[in-house]
């Protein structure tokens, strides 16, 4: 008899996200879970509270395999809605409280969402998106904010009574879609089950050291699947307390790591870069931040240094993923930040990743090829896109599209998304080699590398660098030192100083709408 056959033994076998909370909130009923301004939950206090969203929102009419769009800000109620619908079957879909009433609408009628949570600040873009393609909207109260008026309130959801919902996830049900925000002109929605992401939870508690004494700061957007999946799912599982905030500035950061104790922070090098900036870390050293985290793009190892010198006891890890892979695909751990800097580390318990050429053969070492992997913290596919899930999946491995070398120590780097290769003048420079280089200087503080059409150069190498405050050098300066470290062709054809980088919600700078604005520019 197999599993299939007999639903009794499919149900005692139940793996889901849901059940995952349920025995935490067993294991762990005393222990504070939840810190959110005013805000303090157990984890009782929270498995309680999702039992009684997941019967409100079926008194509503959500029902299993249905998908459920928010936009919204870090909050408590995030935190629940993940969960409620989890433990319901619902298929959480996620999305970026920035975009436009327009890009909103896509995700929503692409995806067949039934209904929208938002929060107070989304409110006014959610009801432009959803007008006659989504209905109900639901209220979620915000870290300091109370629900949006004239859309259904947080109160009216939550069912009173203590009788726990039946769980109705399982592991190989459609958990979420989280649409990428690559650069097609519409994003997809990556497929990822319940299977998926435990998988790589298991991944992130084992190298990345979650424990149950962890205290965690998250900072970053909840929408974006590394901070929803890497960081605050491990630590509920292991039963951590995780103290969640909406705003991710130094002003907002740094109070938060004092007041808590935090010990545990991930955040993407440009928010570590602010944190170093600001005049609030004079008081850094009566921090007890031991745990470092950061991903999107690499650490300059200039600011490694001066994170070792304002923290002493802080330990970092590089995570390195993308969506698809829910997200995490390698690591490099805190021992290996010097010997092993710029790299994206190896792979992670649960996935397996080679560098290969076009023919799916493994590369040299020291050669470019593209990063592949085998995993079942993988995506089952793309929504509604056969095609670009059968490009993704060719040959057995899922494709990322970024391009890497491999040392013989097995350590990956990553050179560059294939598109960020800039090909100038017949050779080809990869964008992240010439940040490197740059960030080497002692003025520059930010920095992004981007090859915009010329007439001659086909691709000009162009860098847009941010100063560090009070800085005085110039850009003859700064390119007199790019000529010192680089070959010629590498060189910039330009340096364009700037006051700020475009960066999306999760901190990661977005070249395209450098690409975009300039590519004019030689023109």
């Amino acid at each position: 008899m197999t599993v299939a056959d007999s639903p009794l033994i499919g149900t005692a076998r139940r793996q889901s996200l849901g059940a995952v909370l349920r025995r935490t909130g067993m294991r762990n009923a005393a222990r504070p879970a939840i810190v959110c301004g005013g805000t303090h939950w157990t984890y009782a206090d929270l498995d309680a509270l999702v039992d009684r969203l997941a019967h409100g929102l079926a008194r509503h009419g959500i029902a299993p395999g249905q998908r459920v769009a928010m936009m919204s800000r870090n909050s408590h109620a995030f935190v629940a809605v993940r969960f409620a619908l989890a433990r319901m079957g619902v298929v959480l879909v996620p999305i970026n409280f920035m975009l436009q009433p327009d890009e909103v609408r896509y995700i929503l009628d692409d995806s067949g969402a039934c209904a929208l949570f938002l929060d107070a600040e989304a409110a006014d873009v959610g009801r432009q998106a959803a007008a006659d393609i989504v209905a109900p909207l639901f209220g979620l109260p915000g870290e300091t904010s109370t629900p949006p008026d004239g859309i259904l309130s947080w109160e009216a959801l939550i069912v009173e009574g203590d009788t726990p919902f039946v769980d109705a996830g399982d592991a190989d049900a459609l958990l979420q879609i989280i649409y990428t925000s690559g650069t097609e002109s519409r994003p997809k929605g990556a497929m990822l089950t319940h299977a998926a992401v435990l998988w790589e939870y298991q991944s992130c508690i084992i190298d990345c050291e979650w424990t149950p004494d962890t205290v965690a700061l998250h900072a970053m957007p909840l929408f974006h699947c590394a901070q929803l999946d890497c960081m605050l799912g491990p630590a509920l599982q292991v039963g951590a307390l995780n103290v969640i905030t909406a705003t991710a500035t130094p002003e907002r950061i740094l109070p938060l790591l004092a007041a808590h104790g935090v010990t545990s922070f991930f955040a993407p090098p440009t928010v570590w870069i602010a944190l170093l900036r600001s005049p609030l870390i004079a008081d850094a050293g009566a921090l007890r931040l031991a745990k470092g985290y950061y991903g999107a793009s690499i650490m300059p190892v200039e600011v490694l240094g001066e994170l070792q010198t304002v923290f002493p006891a802080l330990r970092l890890w590089n995570l390195y993923g993308q969506t698809e892979i829910a997200p995490v695909a390698t690591i490099l751990f805190p021992d290996e930040q010097v010997a092993k800097a710029g790299s994206a580390g190896r792979p992670t318990v649960h996935v397996e990743t080679r560098i290969v050429d076009d023919a799916m053969a493994d590369v040299a070492v020291g050669a470019v090829g593209e990063v592949v992997h085998r995993s079942p913290q993988l995506m089952t596919g793309y929504w509604r896109n056969p095609e670009a899930t059968a490009a993704a999946f060719a040959g057995g491995w899922f494709h990322s599209g970024d391009l890497a070398t491999v040392d013989a120590d097995g350590y990956i780097t990553i050179v560059d998304r294939k598109k960020d290769m800039i090909k100038t003048g017949g050779e080809n420079v990869s964008s992240r080699e010439v940040e490197e280089a740059l960030y080497g200087h002692p003025a520059v503080s930010e920095v992004a590398v981007v090859g915009l059409p010329h007439p001659q150069w086909i691709e000009a190498v162009t860098a847009f660098v941010v100063r560090k405050e009070g800085w005085p050098a110039d850009t003859d300066d700064i390119m007199a030192h790019c000529q010192r470290q680089l070959s010629r062709f590498k060189i910039p054809k330009q340096i364009i100083l700037v006051e700020r980088l475009p960066r999306n919600a999760a901190g990661k700078i977005l070249k395209r709408d450098l690409r975009d604005a300039m590519k004019a520019h030689y023109l």
